[in-house]
């Protein structure tokens, strides 16, 4: 490819060093690392965090962070304004509410959004501000950006976008990659073992999972539960785990690294995943790796798309029984179990972080041109 290196801008929320980062910053920062070993210059711009630097360089990406938890999104369009972070393209990261990007300077703009937070807003802020929330997402959004260029993580986010009155035409679909792990050697574990992964914040229901192991107990009496992540909601749901008689066979890991993550998800028989929504579910593919197959609702969004029903995992209806009843399916079933996780793990390998950034890279020269040109 003929390369053409630009100034990236990228807006977002949040950035892979924030201690509630997730799957979204995951991918922002594959992509600007990505982008920047092929001679790019990619500024992240964030919001602070305690012991964040507002400040620094990390694999070649430069982070600017300023403004705090909606702070951030007023404090990007003045820096804007301001012309203190020029560039040719600015990738604004739209995780429910907009940087409003479009409305400053005539730069191109390419809107990335994981997915559509229709059924996580009262989740989330309450019924009152959900109503804001989606009136931004659903109705201010699709205007202010009406001229801009879409990425979708998904086939199912994209045909959100469109039923929101998105151009299909404007939306280009780029999947996530994976990581390429070595094999540690780590042991399927002896006993059955159930990992939820993931920011433990309500819209995951980690409940759920809980209900499925108190559930099952009585039929696998040596079942545990590792629950491996951190957030605000972590004290009420070692509170549930108590309520249910369970606390004895739920870990709580924290925040862990990678290489620490890969082996519990390699330890594990199934990954539960009973999230309200997802715009792929990066650790789907992260546990198919390791030929670990996964657990969902149907209705989830994107997990219609990173867990192939049947295939590679099983998708049940929108129901805490039927997903218990999906998660004792996997753990009964050795030969089930088999099938899926070896069939998850060529299924995930079609997936990876150089071909995303490959698809990015060709969205980013073929049109457009920079400020100035």
């Amino acid at each position: 490819m003929s390369r053409r290196h630009l100034r990236i801008l990228c807006l977002s929320w949040r950035d892979q060093h924030h201690p509630e980062a997730g799957g979204a910053e995951k991918y922002l920062s594959e992509l600007a690392e990505g982008l920047t070993a092929r001679g790019h210059q990619v500024t992240i711009r964030t919001a602070a965090y305690p012991g964040g630097l507002p400040d620094e360089v990390v694999g070649g990406v430069a982070y600017s962070r300023r403004g705090g938890h909606y702070g951030v999104f007023p404090r990007a369009l003045v820096s804007r304004l301001a012309g203190r972070q020029r560039a040719d393209v600015v990738i604004d990261v739209q995780n429910g509410v907009p940087f409003l990007s479009p409305l400053v300077g005539n730069t191109r703009v390419i809107n990335l959004i994981h997915h559509v937070h229709r059924e996580q807003w009262p989740i989330v802020v309450g019924e009152r501000a959900a109503r804001v929330g989606w009136w931004l997402e659903s109705r201010v959004a699709p205007r202010v950006y009406a001229a801009s260029e879409y990425v979708a993580v998904s086939d199912s986010t994209r045909a959100e976008l469109v039923d929101l009155g998105v151009d299909p035409a404007r939306i280009t679909v780029i999947h996530n990659g994976t990581d390429v792990v070595a094999d540690a050697g780590v042991a399927r574990s002896a006993t059955p073992l159930i990992t939820v992964l993931g920011r433990l914040v309500p819209h995951k229901r980690v409940e759920l999972a809980m209900d499925a192991v108190a559930a099952l107990l009585p039929e696998f009496p040596d079942l545990r539960l590792d629950v491996v992540g951190s957030g605000w909601w972590a004290p009420t749901l070692s509170t549930y785990a108590g309520r249910l008689g369970i606390s004895e066979h739920v870990t709580f890991t924290g925040q862990v690294s990678e290489a620490e993550k890969h082996r519990l998800l390699a330890q594990s028989w199934v990954l539960a995943f009973p999230s309200v929504k997802e715009g792929w579910g990066l650790v789907v593919v992260e546990a198919g790796v390791h030929g670990t197959p996964a657990v969902a609702f149907r209705d989830a969004g994107g997990l219609r798309d990173s867990i192939k029903d049947g295939e590679t995992g099983l998708l049940c209806e929108p129901d805490g029984a039927a997903f218990t009843a999906a998660v004792r399916s996997v753990l009964a079933d050795a030969d089930l179990r088999a099938r899926l996780g070896a069939e998850a793990a060529n299924w995930v390998s079609r997936f990876r972080w150089s071909e995303t950034v490959d698809a990015w890279e060709r969205l980013l020269v073929g049109t457009g041109q920079p400020d100035g040109a």
